[in-house]
């Protein structure tokens, strides 16, 4: 291995938006994410849905034709 090319790796610390904290080693001292497994749905077992635009609401009025078997598609 050369000298000197290769980037400090020293102690972090990696906030996470819900206040969670994380210590461990890294080339940066300090990391920001949205998300961590403290507050992700998948392992939380909670499931939140983040839409700003009402998209979820449009697919749901869309797509909800109530019961799938009455929803038409006469072949006989």
């Amino acid at each position: 291995m050369r000298p000197d090319i290769h980037p400090e790796y020293a102690e972090a610390v990696i906030s996470c938006s819900c206040g969670n904290r994380i210590a461990t080693r890294a080339t940066k001292a300090e990391m920001h994410i949205d998300v961590c497994s403290q507050c992700h749905p998948f392992f939380t077992g909670e499931q939140r849905i983040v839409d700003t635009a009402g998209r979820v609401e449009r697919f749901q009025r869309r797509y909800s034709l109530g019961d799938p078997l009455s929803a038409g598609g006469d072949d006989a």
